[in-house]
């Protein structure tokens, strides 16, 4: 069994850094579609800044390098405007930065579609509508759709109000003897 480094814990030293100190490195391979950036936003907006941005101190340029939070940083300092943003340090040489920038992008994982939509539907039994989901966890409608057909219909649609148009089309063009 592989033995490892003694567990550090940067997170237990968060400060708040002016945001005028805080720049993007010019390595990050991470990009975030337009969607997503608002559902980030949405995010901080409704539970607040959760996690710190992870930056490396650059003594010389009294300067802190984004290492992981770009887009959390992004969004403090364009959307809300904050003057300061709650930073942790971690002391690495460039090449080591870039993997750990690189290790936390990839190590956030990804959603499992069957997952997702029994969290959809679970949520839509809680009394949430379609709308409502979509705002909360940055879906279009057609995903929620797809979401709730994937967990198979009649469960996920049980609480759906649908319209009377049929009967009505079935009243105008079929009598009651055919």
């Amino acid at each position: 069994m592989k033995k490892r480094k003694e567990l550090s814990f940067p997170v237990m030293d968060v400060k708040l850094v002016a945001t005028e100190k805080i720049i993007a490195n010019d390595y990050n391979p991470n990009k975030v579609a337009p969607p997503e950036f608002e559902l980030l936003v949405k995010s901080i907006e409704e539970d607040g800044m959760t996690q710190p941005i992870v930056a490396y101190y650059d003594q010389e340029n009294d300067k802190y390098i984004v290492v992981d939070g770009f887009h959390r940083y992004r969004a403090c300092k364009e959307v809300f405007k904050a003057k300061e943003i709650p930073v942790v340090t971690i002391e690495k040489d460039l090449s080591n930065r870039m993997a750990s920038t690189v290790r936390h992008n990839r190590a956030r994982g990804t959603h499992q579609i069957q997952s997702m939509a029994d969290l959809v539907v679970k949520l839509a039994q809680d009394g949430w509508k379609d709308d409502e989901i979509g705002s909360h966890l940055g879906m279009e409608l057609e995903e929620i759709i797809k979401l709730k057909q994937a967990t198979g219909l009649r469960e996920s649609f049980s609480n759906h109000v649908f319209s009377r148009s049929w009967e009505e089309f079935e009243s105008k063009y079929y009598t009651k003897d055919e």
